[in-house]
């Protein structure tokens, strides 16, 4: 794995620290990290996500989703199964796990479901009015020869 010194860039930059910092937490990520459980990120619209998380042998009550510092973090804990089971063979790994997902600016979850094994989380880019792009008019001045000079003999 390489290594890349990111100090210059935070000397002669302002602003770009969270770039700076998720390029740390890119590059600093093992290869072999931790794949459970399986999701999906799907695009619905331009401005509009899904987050499909595999969560077979989790109810809504033994899952947590929190959002903090543009991060969400799903969550989930199994409760302790109280009854003495016999497995031949233990496929279904129904173990804690914690999923962070770093958002943009402006990301926002809007709703959350759970259905057939699959926690689904919608998001959206929300975009504050005083951010947009806005068009700017150029009024006339509605007199057509006010910047005209009276053409008159110098000398």
């Amino acid at each position: 794995m390489r290594n890349f010194d990111l100090t210059p860039l935070y000397r002669a930059t302002v602003g770009f620290d969270q770039i700076a910092d998720l390029m740390d937490r890119a590059l600093a990520s093992d290869v072999g990290q931790n794949t459970y459980p399986p999701y999906n990120i799907e695009k619905t619209a331009d401005d509009a996500w899904r987050i499909a998380i595999a969560v077979a042998g989790f109810s809504e009550n033994d899952l947590s989703i929190e959002m903090k510092d543009r991060a969400l973090l799903v969550t989930a804990r199994k409760a302790e199964d109280k009854t003495e089971r016999n497995y031949l063979h233990r496929g279904i790994a129904t173990r804690a796990f914690e999923r962070r997902f770093q958002l943009a600016d402006h990301v926002k979850v809007t709703g959350a479901t759970h259905e057939n094994g699959m926690l689904n989380i919608d998001l959206v880019r929300e975009v504050p009015e005083a951010l947009k792009p806005r068009r700017i008019e150029i009024a006339s001045s509605g007199r057509a020869d006010a910047n005209l000079v009276d053409a008159k003999s110098v000398n």
